[in-house]
């Protein structure tokens, strides 16, 4: 374990791979401590974007492998995590803020945004042929109005949604974020 303060090059070097960022991840949500077996299923549900229950045998064993071999003792070496090869219990140490901004957070937050803007951009493009074709109440007089109320909508939309990534920034007026 080390006993020095980890710079920032070593943080990039050690949270370079993604499976080690997802390891310390996993065991921030688990309150700090876990066994391999359940990280070895989350960490391979995450890289093969499925639920634990249909990871299969050999994406398992790539990541039991990888993880005990090589992952796990170099988080242990810089002291991030302290691990037990025979009980095969890991527990992250006390020094979570130092690394959380080299972490995925998008792990811990599952929104999907991407579908929230297909929405809204087809509720667009039906307005525009809408009001293109003078159908329904939207006729060239009103459709400037629903175009303007559309842009706004999207800006209110991405506002929140970078808002809600950046849960430590401080916003204007004294809103809470």
């Amino acid at each position: 374990m080390s006993d020095h303060e980890l710079t920032q090059a070593e943080l990039f070097d050690v949270f370079s791979n993604a499976r080690r960022r997802r390891a310390v991840q996993y065991l921030k949500q688990q309150g700090g401590s876990c066994d391999l077996a359940p990280l070895v299923e989350q960490v391979a549900a995450w890289e093969n974007d499925t639920d634990t229950d249909d990871v299969t045998r050999t994406q398992r064993r790539r990541v039991y492998i990888s993880l005990y071999q090589t992952h796990l003792p170099m988080l242990e070496d810089h002291g991030i995590v302290d691990w037990d090869p025979d009980d095969h219990a890991i527990e992250l140490l006390p020094r979570e803020d130092v690394f959380d901004p080299y972490l995925d957070q998008r792990l811990e937050n599952d929104r999907q945004w991407d579908q929230i803007y297909v929405a809204m951009t087809g509720v667009g493009v039906l307005a525009l042929a809408l009001s293109w074709f003078s159908i329904g109440p939207l006729t060239a007089t009103v459709a400037p109005a629903v175009a303007l109320g559309l842009c706004l909508l999207v800006l209110v939309v991405s506002i929140v949604q970078h808002v809600s990534r950046r849960p430590d920034l401080e916003l204007p007026f004294g809103l809470a974020s």
